[in-house]
């Protein structure tokens, strides 16, 4: 273990939002020091270098003074969402120096996690750790398991998806595909639709998919 001691820098929210999310809401602050181990005397913890950070659609809900089903972000504290982290000292029987793990985190350079459950190591490494924030992290799972355990569409079956710009939406379309469904998207705007366009081309009277 070592007894380093490092500036941690953090992203926090500084104003709770109304409307769109601007870079005036947001502040990055630095706590003085962080000693690089875990404090003796804690158990089941682990210290972590944060390496990616995802930002995402129910982080904008948290963002808001209202409670709408997930409490509110504190205001001058680092904001929590998923990321892919490396351990750097571990008191949790699952972990060790050095393993890599993907799950809930600060918005901060180094994390410590005194409730490693939320994480999930990293056993494959053999594809981009950002991919862990995306395809084979929270999103990836939850469209995973809403097409293949709960919808389990069949061959030919109509598929229609909602919101299919978003990380689910585009990764659930492409499961569609694949499974030889017939595969409608929804976007909230134009911009939306071109940036998904290629997972869902358009529908014409002369062309159908």
């Amino acid at each position: 273990m070592s007894d380093q001691e490092v500036s941690n820098k953090q992203v926090a929210l500084k104003n709770y939002v109304t409307g769109f999310p601007k870079e005036s809401d947001m502040q990055i602050i630095t706590t003085d020091t962080i000693r690089l181990r875990v404090p003796e005397g804690t158990k089941d913890a682990v210290l972590v270098k944060n390496l990616y950070l995802s930002c995402d659609p129910y982080m904008r809900e948290r963002m808001s003074a209202s409670d709408g089903g997930f409490p509110p972000f504190e205001l001058g504290k680092p904001l929590i969402g998923y990321g892919v982290a490396k351990i750097l000292d571990s008191t949790h029987p699952n972990y060790k120096k050095g393993d890599l793990a993907w799950g809930y985190t600060g918005w901060e350079e180094y994390s410590l996690i005194v409730s490693p459950q939320i994480l999930f190591k990293i056993e494959h490494t053999d594809v981009p750790l950002s991919y862990y924030t995306g395809i084979l992290g929270m999103p990836g799972m939850t469209a995973y398991a809403g097409f293949y355990e709960i919808c389990t569409p069949k061959k030919g079956e109509f598929v229609y998806i909602s919101a299919a710009s978003g990380a689910v939406g585009q990764i659930v379309g492409q499961f569609a595909k694949l499974s030889g469904c017939y595969v409608v998207g929804s976007a909230g705007s134009k911009e939306k639709v071109s940036l998904t366009g290629n997972l869902f081309p358009p529908i014409n009277e002369n062309k159908t998919r």
